[in-house]
């Protein structure tokens, strides 16, 4: 085995590495800290640097009164835009923006204590704007030829990808809740008013599993967790039985999305509509047929359902859930109102509100 390069050498024949940072540390003109020349370091300080320059995982260390910083190829990603002017900088300095949140790790690694911590939270603007970042770390003393505390050495992992994935799935699971709690509330009311108005068992167990499928039907539009649908879907889902070509319901209106909650409502109100009007009102002739229109005008919602060609209207004896629904439940998803007006040539069901942020 041959003798190592001098190049790669310091000036007492101790090994340093040959990547970016080992260079880097060899060229630097430490005169210019408290460091002083390279060729005066003590044993001590040139194997931390050569251990710390070995160091595959991100690691820096500080050294001297003002804890002089050097680091590793793997620590420099941590810098961010520091990194041009991080070396040979001291500790105070080149971490400022998080001085206050490290420095009584740092005075307990110097009074001998090494340092643990997991996932702590630092707020740094190592590229310019403030940065939210997460970091698993240690601090241990350093000692000097004569046993004294001359310094500290830091080992980090950068957890921030790993903490905030964490909090994504915990927001995504918060509204997965959120989602079968509205779902459930939803169904109780829909169940317990079905079976409150039906006449008979058999009408309670038709009308409670149809709207309970339409529910269905429009919980399917976010399988995927989405925050809104377009109306265009939400009215297919709600009246695709009644969607069959023939025109019998004629769709107008600007492209538009509504949010999650909004998209749910509409939908049951567009299904108790069209059963009611498969049922009594123009869609249970042939000659008959439904306009359905909406507008926007900035957050404000409007949508009309005009029935025409069908049997005569007649308001009904006594107020249904299909009437509440319409007319009390589904208006209160847009902050508005809504009404059915039960005029002689058709009814005409107003919906007037605005759009959920």
């Amino acid at each position: 085995m041959g003798q190592e390069p001098r190049s790669l050498q310091s000036p007492n024949g101790l090994a340093w590495d040959d990547g970016p940072m080992g260079r880097a540390v060899r060229n630097f003109d430490w005169s210019r800290t408290p460091l002083g020349p390279i060729e005066g370091w003590s044993t001590s300080l040139l194997t931390a640097v050569r251990i710390l320059l070995g160091q595959k995982h991100a690691a820096c260390m500080f050294w001297g009164p003002e804890l002089t910083m050097l680091y590793n190829d793997a620590y420099a990603p941590a810098l961010g835009k520091k990194e041009c002017r991080a070396l040979g900088q001291p500790f105070r300095r080149i971490w400022a923006d998080v001085w206050n949140d490290v420095q009584p790790l740092v005075n307990q690694a110097l009074s001998g204590k090494g340092t643990y911590n997991e996932e702590m939270r630092l707020v740094m603007t190592r590229n310019g704007f403030d940065e939210e970042t997460f970091w698993t770390f240690s601090h241990s003393p350093l000692f000097d030829d004569d046993g004294s505390i001359a310094g500290l050495i830091n080992i980090t992992v950068d957890v921030t990808e790993v903490v905030q994935a964490r909090r994504n799935q915990q927001i995504m699971q918060q509204e997965l809740l959120h989602r079968i709690k509205n779902i459930l509330s939803v169904t109780s009311t829909v169940v317990s008013a079905s079976l409150r108005n039906a006449d008979s068992i058999q009408e309670a167990r038709d009308t409670v599993g149809a709207r309970i499928m339409a529910l269905a039907r429009a919980q399917g539009l976010f399988t995927g967790l989405g925050d809104s649908a377009f109306i265009t879907d939400v009215v297919s889902r709600s009246l695709g039985a009644h969607l069959d070509g023939s025109d019998r319901i004629r769709l107008d209106g600007p492209p538009l999305r509504l949010s999650s909650q909004q998209a749910v409502g509409l939908s049951l109100a567009l299904y108790e509509l069209a059963t009611n009007a498969a049922k009594y009102g123009a869609l249970s002739v042939p000659e008959g047929a439904v306009d359905l229109t909406w507008s926007v005008a900035g957050d404000d919602f409007a949508l009309d359902w005009v029935e025409t060609g069908g049997a005569p209207v007649h308001p009904p004896a006594r107020e249904g859930f299909g009437s509440k629904l319409v007319n009390m439940i589904v208006p209160a998803y847009f902050e508005g109102e809504g009404e059915a007006v039960f005029d002689p040539a058709g009814l005409h069901y107003r919906l007037r509100g605005r759009l959920s942020a």
